[in-house]
């Protein structure tokens, strides 16, 4: 069975524009590799499993909540992959820390590993470097209002109406 496909698109310049804000983490890079910690730790790569630390600033005024999402549109899948989907961080957060529990009353999503949390990367062996979009969205409702079932996909479509403004960090992981 062959991977090659075309190389999916940048899947947040499908999107609406909005304003920009600044990301940065003491963990990843824009364009560098993964390190293990930040891996699965059930695919054969033996990661760590741990969601990085974030730190953003720059929100517009009118900011209420925040949600974060990480997601590998090189996936092959038509769909990509999430990794982790946390809503309703309050506007008073600006950083999670490494492997981070969540204030209340932020939660977070089953990803596409099917579990609630940050499910580390674990692209196919021998694909080409996946991309993973760690995306800050600056949200002007408190509560984007979805359940704790939802899915990643239903908050993205919810985040096309309520995103004020997003930043991201998008670090690169192959074998």
């Amino acid at each position: 069975m062959s991977l090659d496909r075309p190389v999916a698109p940048d899947p947040y310049s499908l999107l609406p524009a909005v304003g920009t804000m600044t990301v940065t983490s003491e963990d990843v890079r824009g364009g560098e590799q993964l390190s293990a910690e930040f891996l699965s730790d059930t695919s054969g790569v033996g990661g760590g499993n741990q969601s990085p630390q974030l730190s953003w600033s720059g929100a517009p005024e009118g900011t209420k909540s925040y949600v974060v999402t990480c997601f590998d549109p090189d996936a092959p899948t038509p769909s990509g992959y999430w990794h982790w989907c946390v809503v309703d961080l309050p506007a008073s957060v600006t950083s999670l820390e490494r492997n981070a529990s969540l204030p209340s009353p932020a939660f977070a999503l089953r990803n596409d590993a099917g579990t609630v949390g940050y499910a580390g990367a674990a692209p196919p062996e021998g694909d080409r470097p996946h991309r993973y979009y760690f995306v800050v969205h600056a949200v002007d409702v408190e509560t984007l209002g979805v359940p704790q079932d939802a899915s990643c996909a239903v908050v993205s479509f919810n985040l096309a109406f309520h995103t004020l403004a997003r930043g991201m960090i998008v670090p690169v992981y192959s074998w």
